[in-house]
């Protein structure tokens, strides 16, 4: 038993190297994948050394193997496989690194390689990393074209030559990286980190020519795929040709079936939009025309109205009215006013003749006879008074009033019969 490490009784470097090799070996045998970046197997060498590395991050590992392992296996192994290797760790004390041991490899074939990229595809797709909703639409005419791209490669000529006849302002920045092997995914990531936090550039094409499954692969790797979704800047997948689906195209906010798609699609035509913009000038030209011509008629048709063409023709013609019933008024008012002062003096003259003042006029007189205990009369003649009864007129104010002495039986009357002079 070791007794514990303290500053006063420090452990030599042996001790540390047979621990750490202690706990290693603990980890026992293990099923480990990888991509081959690196093989070295020298003839008259017993081992061969492998170095195996996670195709989604840098991190790479030992691994040595018997030559024969190699030799025994149906296909070569070759730099940029997908293998599965079965093996355990190993710390070697005399140089302090760490290896992996392995007695087994298999090769990841083409079919085990589609099933782990269908079942990452069914993963993106549940978290809603492929929703056209969340897709980006890029921009019209961008400021700066970001371009990831191999370093003169077809996919990057077909781009830049297509993007440039459609637009000839166009400016690119391109990023030159690996598109396949163990270092494209990491220099893939580093570049669209670098071109997302250009403030200049507006969108991001991805591009790459054909390949087999194998050269495709990075472009399904899911850390990729993340990269791209978490993207501000809209990214445009080109990779391949029309049959070639990778991941990265689901991701995308716009697939292009080739970079010669992408070179038509991420900027306009220049000749398509002067054409189009001649068309909606000719177009807007004849809209304005026809308006104005419409106005134009209309503004004829209310100027030959005669409310405006002769304003003031119906105000003489209701003034004409206006005076017409007036007169007919007035002539209606007069003679209805004749009629009326007609029929008043004919009452008048009738009043006049029944009336006792034309009786009064001609010079008769209107005697009222009193008689104590006999009832009262109206002589109406002369001949109507008592024998010896005097009768005297007198006229005052022009009223005729006669007066009988009372002596006579006569009494005084002013209105009442009728006596003659």
């Amino acid at each position: 038993m070791t007794a514990p490490s303290t500053a006063e009784q420090p452990w030599p470097v042996r001790t540390v190297a047979r621990k750490i090799a202690e706990w290693i070996a603990r980890l026992g045998s293990v099923w480990v994948e990888g991509e081959v970046t690196q093989i070295s197997n020298r003839p008259g060498t017993a081992t061969a050394f492998i170095t195996l590395r996670d195709p989604s991050a840098n991190v790479s590992v030992t691994v040595t193997c018997a030559t024969a392992l190699l030799r025994g296996l149906e296909t070569p192994l070759t730099e940029g496989a997908r293998v599965i290797m079965h093996g355990r760790p190993v710390f070697y004390e005399g140089r302090g690194t760490i290896s992996l041991r392995v007695d087994e490899i298999r090769a990841v074939g083409i079919g085990e390689l589609l099933a782990r990229i269908e079942r990452l595809r069914r993963l993106l797709a549940a978290e809603g990393l492929f929703e056209p909703a969340r897709k980006r639409r890029p921009p019209f005419l961008p400021n700066r074209v970001g371009l990831i791209t191999g370093r003169a490669s077809a996919a990057e000529r077909d781009v830049l030559t297509n993007a440039k006849h459609r637009w000839p302002a166009v400016h690119f920045r391109v990023i030159n990286v690996a598109v396949q092997g163990h270092l494209a995914v990491p220099q893939v990531l580093e570049a669209l980190a670098e071109l997302e936090a250009d403030p200049e550039v507006d969108v991001i094409v991805i591009a790459r020519g054909g390949g087999s499954v194998e050269d495709l692969l990075p472009f399904s790797d899911e850390a990729l795929c993340r990269a791209v979704a978490a993207c501000r800047t809209p990214v445009l997948s080109a990779i391949g040709h029309e049959p070639d689906t990778p991941l990265l195209d689901h991701v995308a906010d716009l697939r292009c079936s080739t970079p010669t798609d992408a070179g038509k699609r991420v900027v306009p035509d220049v000749a398509e939009e002067t054409a189009r913009i001649g068309q909606l000038r000719d177009r807007a030209r004849r809209a304005l025309h026809g308006w104005v011509d419409r106005e134009h008629r209309l503004l004829a048709q209310l100027c030959s109205r005669p409310a405006l063409s002769d304003p003031f023709g119906p105000l003489e013609r209701r003034a004409e009215d206006v005076r017409a019933l007036r007169e007919r008024a007035r002539r209606a008012t007069l003679s209805r006013l004749g009629h009326e002062q007609s029929g008043l003096d004919g009452v008048k003259a009738r009043l006049t003749t029944l009336g006792p003042a034309a009786t009064l006029a001609r010079g008769y007189a209107v005697v009222q006879r009193v008689v104590a205990g006999a009832p009262d009369g109206v002589l109406r003649s002369v001949a109507d008074a008592p024998p010896g009864t005097l009768l005297r007129v007198r006229v005052v104010d022009g009223a005729v009033h006669a007066i009988v002495p009372e002596d006579t039986g006569a009494v005084n009357g002013g209105s009442g019969g009728v006596a003659g002079p």
